[in-house]
């Protein structure tokens, strides 16, 4: 056989099945844990890809998020008693169920959007150059700006 058939069975070889479509098999020691925490190929990065394990910035800004939202709504309830009123609706309509309901509420919306967006955090925003996980950034922003105004309310309006 010449060099070039060699080469084109070869590839033939190789090419007739994609691994990395495949389902983890439950017997696999990587279905509960994962084993991909990044794409090895450049072209694969170009396109919108999902890995399995998280790096530790990923940890600490999901839970910086959810530290500021607890943070959040414990100074709302603080502010609702001394007088102030909630502006979300959203939020009223639990805050008017009472303060566990409210409390629950918060947490769950907050930490269900975080579990989406880690899901969906290597795909494409809105058919730009950025990714998903852009995001965590903005909310951990405002949620600082939202904790912030509502230490000014409570150090200086009450």
């Amino acid at each position: 056989m010449n060099d070039l058939t060699t080469h084109s069975l070869e590839y033939k070889r190789r090419c007739r099945f994609d691994r990395r479509k495949a389902r983890v098999s439950i017997f696999c020691r990587h279905w509960l844990t994962g084993r991909r925490k990044a794409v090895r190929r450049e072209s694969d990065r170009q396109k919108s890809y999902q890995i399995d394990t998280y790096g530790p910035k990923t940890l600490v800004a999901i839970l910086a998020i959810i530290a500021l939202s607890i943070l959040d709504a414990l100074f709302t309830l603080f502010l609702i008693s001394h007088g102030a009123t909630e502006a979300n609706p959203i939020m009223a309509y639990f805050l008017d169920r009472g303060p566990i309901a409210f409390f629950v509420a918060k947490y769950v919306l907050t930490t269900v959007c975080l579990i989406l967006i880690l899901a969906i955090r290597n795909f494409y925003l809105f058919n730009t150059k950025a990714r998903v996980k852009i995001l965590y950034v903005f909310f951990m922003i405002y949620f600082a700006l939202v904790v912030k105004w509502e230490l000014y309310l409570i150090i200086f309006a009450i």
